[in-house]
């Protein structure tokens, strides 16, 4: 089709080439006619380019701010670290936060004859952002249903993944364009493999991510595990750790856990606050590299025990085994 309105409504809609949007367009006709509602052509090259990924995973909550992409990030590198290659996929078209906690912002997609090569994050972690193709890093992404689909599509088509053991797909909150669209183009193209769905204590959080379950539910989308964050505080000075969001009244088990028990899927683990996660990703580097490097600086022979970082490397451990996956010792 040739270039499309920019508030396209999209081929598959029934309002497609009559929409006010659709004036002047010259798919108009095309659409209109219903021709462009057939199979789409673009699903035989995506599953080409997936053909070669062992397990895709999207990490999912119906809540911002739970720590979606810190998850990501940590467990791109753990799993990496463990000599598998690992691809990271940033479906946050509005609001990327990959690139930033990675430490590749100014990293840039190059475009071989192949397609698009990721941004090598770490020596087995190739991360793919709207974030690279902006021309500048604060430029806002203002896009339509259609234009976000069109982003997804580009990189689960375009992009040169190569063989990886497991792709993850951060994605941002809610159950919207970008989900739908990540969720079909992968189930025409050979399947998910499931998704990992983060909760935080809170009760509100909760609520949006019991939505979440449901959304997988209907989409057919396979529960690998959940994952409680923010559970608990490691102090910095004395590594005590304290409850900063009670569990329900009355409730002998955390959130995470009631909402696996509710809808019988696995409990993965919970992961604490602790100001080291933070600072690891203000810094754009792993936590472990984090913890060694303020050894280093303040002359101790070796790093702070993280709690988070124990926690972590449990959820990632976890996580392969759900998908089948070799556990390599650590190099």
């Amino acid at each position: 089709m040739d270039k499309a309105n920019e508030h396209c409504v999209g081929p598959q809609s029934e309002a497609a080439g009559k929409a006010k949007g659709c004036e002047g367009c010259p798919n108009a006709q095309l659409c209109a006619s219903g021709a462009a509602r057939g199979t789409d052509p673009d699903v035989a090259p995506i599953t080409n380019r997936m053909a070669s990924i062992r397990r895709k995973v999207l990490v999912l909550s119906g809540k911002g701010g739970v720590g979606k992409s810190t998850l990501t990030k940590e467990l791109g590198f753990t799993i990496g670290r463990l000599n598998l290659q690992v691809g990271l996929m940033d479906a946050d078209i509005c609001g990327p936060s990959l690139p930033r906690i990675t430490g590749t912002l100014t990293g840039e997609i190059h475009t071989s004859n192949e397609g698009w090569e990721p941004v090598a994050v770490d020596d087995n972690v190739g991360l793919v952002s709207i974030q690279y193709l902006l021309p500048t890093k604060d430029e806002a992404v203002i896009f339509r249903g259609p234009r976000k689909n069109g982003v997804i599509k580009n990189f689960l088509k375009d992009v040169t993944w190569g063989e990886l053991d497991l792709l993850l797909v951060d994605t941002p909150p809610g159950t919207s364009d970008e989900h739908l669209s990540t969720v079909s183009y992968l189930q025409q193209a050979g399947g998910c493999d499931g998704a990992i769905v983060i909760t935080t204590p809170q009760e509100v959080a909760v609520a949006d991510v019991r939505r979440e379950l449901n959304f997988c539910r209907k989409s057919n989308i396979e529960v690998l595990g959940i994952v409680e964050n923010m559970s608990g505080f490691v102090c910095p000075n004395c590594r005590g750790e304290s409850e900063i969001f009670p569990t329900k009244k009355g409730s002998v088990l955390s959130a995470g856990e009631r909402l696996a028990e509710e809808f019988r899927v696995p409990f993965l683990g919970k992961i604490p606050l602790d100001p080291s996660l933070m600072m690891s990703c203000e810094q754009g580097e792993p936590l472990r590299d984090h913890l060694e490097a303020n050894a280093r600086d303040t002359g101790k022979k070796e790093p702070v025990v993280s709690p988070a970082l124990v926690a972590l490397t449990a959820v990632a451990t976890n996580l392969l085994k759900r998908l089948n996956l070799p556990i390599p010792k650590q190099p």
